[in-house]
């Protein structure tokens, strides 16, 4: 995906959760109507992080593509804003301290393995993304946390939390399923400004 896409996206996930203050769809409404590549079916997340500190502020998604990519930046980045339970909803006068950043999705793939260390080694650090699945309990992380547990089995440990799930070896079960996906991110360097391909 280009950059002028990933500016698109960035700009779209902005004016989304922007519209929700002044009430005023119509430029959202355009941008859905004006570029194709929106109308395409992908999973999205839409991560919003305070500025310049850039600590988390919210980030939702939808892991498979069951909108198409304008539709689910839009839903993404209110429910990043508004309905992240993990924060209370994002309010007018934070717009000018948070930035934006939008990943799109390849479809996840189920890992097939026979041992923790095979699943291990069809992991690619600060590339793959992981869901993992036990029962009704579910969690995923993006490729760009990574930057902050770089450890493997650190990494999966903290997917069991994200999960729900107590024990940080609850990914070794039998009944465990890891998923795995990549992502092209874009983000604002700051509130409003240049939009950049993130690195991952």
């Amino acid at each position: 995906m280009d950059s002028e896409k990933g500016k698109v996206l960035v700009k779209l996930a902005r004016k989304s959760v922007e519209s929700c203050f002044s009430g005023d769809e119509k430029e959202v409404e355009e941008m859905l109507k004006s570029y194709d590549f929106l109308r395409e079916e992908r999973g999205v997340f839409v991560t919003i992080h305070t500025y310049p500190k850039k600590k988390l502020r919210g980030c939702i998604g939808f892991p498979l593509p069951v909108y198409s990519l304008g539709k689910g930046v839009v839903k993404a980045a209110r429910s990043a804003a508004f309905e992240d339970p993990r924060f209370p909803p994002l309010q007018e006068n934070e717009l000018e301290n948070v930035v934006f950043e939008v990943s799109v999705l390849t479809e996840p793939e189920k890992i097939n393995y026979n041992s923790c260390e095979e699943l291990l080694e069809k992991i690619e650090k600060y590339k793959d993304g992981l869901i993992l699945r036990i029962g009704p309990y579910s969690g995923l992380f993006l490729p760009q946390v990574w930057k902050e547990i770089s450890d493997k089995e650190s990494f999966l440990g903290h997917l069991c939390f994200k999960a729900g799930i107590p024990d940080p070896n609850c990914w070794k079960s039998k009944a465990a399923e890891i998923y795995k996906f990549r992502v092209e991110a874009f983000e604002e360097k700051e509130p409003n400004g240049e939009v950049v391909k993130s690195p991952l």
